[in-house]
């Protein structure tokens, strides 16, 4: 059954959509880079360090295949609005432990987790009840709003972060969290979706994610992406651990520079995020996935044999532009062609690609660092991101919106 949507690009329940989500993204992002650093300074340790980073990452991909079913399965967004309440409990029990003096890594590790299952949980759920709210001729532009939000608020994230663990507390760090929480939960309460083809409670949850999978790999252009995808995401890596480390070896320890760093890269994918939201559409996404993958591989071969400081941060923003490109190209395109009932559990297996390339990739090209330079794993991942653009391009046949049914 097809959801009756306003053909209109800002309806109330997409701007009331993009409120919601934003606030929800602005206070985890706050709430998980303090934690980390909190952690830094409490124990000066890379185990604890490490122990942070995997409770917020190991979750969040555990659960993705059953959260795909749930977001099949129930409505999404209760799901959604009980995944955020979720979050905001825990991280208002941590509150109140801090509150009353006591203090404990364990206490801060253990919310981490639960946190990161509460996100697990929600985002197939967000991305799958995007199409439930917009029309398909405006899903690109309202993703590359939502992308250009983001990158805005990933760019402040850090610094409103740091700003409050350093004036305040972690108590009241955490707090901002549980505040945007319950403000995105009310704001997303007003939401109206209307009714859609939902998965048959009946069988089990591993039939139904056996199901899952065999529809996204027996559908050629749903599988050659993810393929892609995995892949991309793994090779993107090296860029997106090893700049700040390229940054210190060859162009100095400054601190300035190491800011520069993040934020020319922000500035690009905010640029990016408001060029695809002027456009407003693909006429091809095959292409502008192809493209954009060789615009990353070249332009991360292009870092590593940069000769000043100035024009790698120029390379640096050129490459973060075609991140919302490709995003929003990807998102849009499984949208498209997915099954309504089954977009849930396909959205849980991009999550479950993206989010195990990435901890691979740093297994990876972490130690590789501390024996080669930097600049020729750079060098190397983005010649093969080329490739991989270049083979996805060539291997598929033309896509274009209404041109390939759910079924195919």
């Amino acid at each position: 059954m097809k959801t009756k949507r306003n053909n209109a690009l800002f309806t109330k329940s997409v701007v009331l959509f993009l409120i919601s989500q934003n606030l929800s993204l602005f206070g985890s992002s706050v709430v998980g880079y303090a934690i980390i650093w909190y952690i830094t300074l409490e124990t000066s340790s890379g185990v604890f360090l490490m122990y942070a980073t995997l409770a917020q990452m190991v979750p969040h991909l555990l659960i993705s295949l059953s959260s795909g079913v749930w977001a099949d399965r129930y409505n999404r967004k209760h799901l959604i609005m009980l995944s955020d309440s979720f979050i905001a409990l825990a991280t208002l029990g941590l509150v109140l432990f801090y509150a009353r003096g006591s203090s404990s890594i364990g206490a801060l590790l253990a919310v981490s987790v639960v946190r990161s299952i509460g996100s697990g949980i929600q985002t197939p759920a967000v991305n799958a009840i995007i199409p439930q709210l917009v029309s398909e001729e405006h899903l690109v532009r309202i993703q590359g709003v939502n992308q250009s939000i983001n990158s805005v608020l990933l760019l402040l994230s850090p610094a409103v972060g740091g700003m409050m663990l350093g004036l305040f507390d972690l108590t009241w760090t955490l707090l901002l969290d549980v505040v945007t929480a319950i403000f995105a939960v009310v704001t997303f309460s007003f939401i109206k979706v209307g009714a859609r083809k939902r998965l048959e409670e009946g069988t089990s949850m591993i039939q139904d994610i056996k199901k899952g999978l065999s529809y996204t790999f027996h559908k050629p252009l749903l599988r050659n992406l993810l393929i892609c995808y995995g892949f991309s995401f793994f090779l993107i890596t090296p860029a997106a651990i090893l700049t700040p480390l390229l940054v210190e070896r060859s162009f100095g320890s400054d601190v300035w520079k190491l800011t520069a760093n993040e934020m020319v890269w922000t500035a690009g994918t905010l640029l990016g995020g408001l060029i695809i939201t002027l456009k407003g559409s693909f006429s091809n996404k095959v292409r502008a996935i192809a493209l954009s993958l060789v615009a990353f591989g070249l332009s991360f071969a292009l870092l590593g044999v940069a000769p000043t400081f100035l024009i790698y941060l120029i390379i640096l923003g050129l490459g973060g532009i075609f991140v919302p490109v490709m995003n929003s190209a990807e998102i849009v395109m499984i949208q498209e062609i997915t099954d309504e009932d089954k977009m849930g559990r396909v959205f849980s297996i991009v999550q479950l690609l993206s989010g195990s390339a990435i901890p691979l990739g740093i297994l990876l090209f972490g130690p590789l660092a501390d024996r080669v330079p930097v600049e020729w794993l750079l060098i190397i991942s983005g010649i093969l991101l080329a490739v991989v653009g270049l083979v996805y391009g060539s291997t598929q046949k033309t896509y274009q919106a209404g041109s390939v049914t759910r079924e195919s």
